[in-house]
């Protein structure tokens, strides 16, 4: 059975007091990235604007770093959507399923501009066991600014019990 879920829902918004820095929505300095699922299509998608202090060096030039946390954490969610998916379950039911990185490559095609939305997209590729492999790309509205292949891998901690008690 497939599950659909609700484009206007952040995946994110199923564990409110994740403290993770890229999309942690109990990290007060955190990026709060948010990402949602495109049923349509079958992969993540998230909007993300650089500011100045998340400049490279350059005008108007995202951090590399910053570019490749973003694909990793959207891409870790992306993960878990899926998974959800694959096992017809309701997304975020107990026990919450929870991936990690194990490996993240990135490569970076043209300079990721600030002040204007980046589009993120990410789809499994590969679900095999407790790993998956993701492929992760950034757009800037004219091109394609950065492609990422994460493979993450399934941990059996549910870590929505620390968050749900303010540990995570």
């Amino acid at each position: 059975m497939l599950i659909d879920y609700p484009s206007n829902a952040a995946l994110q918004d199923v564990w409110q007091n994740a403290t993770c820095y890229g999309c942690g929505p109990a990290n007060q300095r955190g990026l709060h990235i948010k990402s949602y699922w495109d049923a349509a299509n079958g992969e993540a998608y998230a909007t993300f604007v650089g500011q100045p202090y998340h400049n490279a060096g350059f005008p108007n030039v995202m951090y590399g770093g910053l570019v490749a946390s973003l694909c990793d954490c959207h891409s870790v969610w992306a993960a878990i959507a899926y998974t959800y998916i694959q096992e017809g379950r309701p997304f975020g039911s107990a026990p919450a399923i929870s991936y990690v990185t194990a490996n993240l490559n990135v490569s970076f095609l043209a300079p990721t501009p600030l002040l204007q939305p980046i589009t993120l997209r990410a789809r499994v590729e590969e679900l095999s066991g407790r790993k998956a492999i993701i492929f992760c790309y950034v757009h800037d509205g004219a091109q394609r600014t950065a492609e990422a292949r994460i493979t993450a891998v399934r941990i059996a901690a549910d870590k929505s019990v620390g968050y749900a008690e303010g540990r995570g």
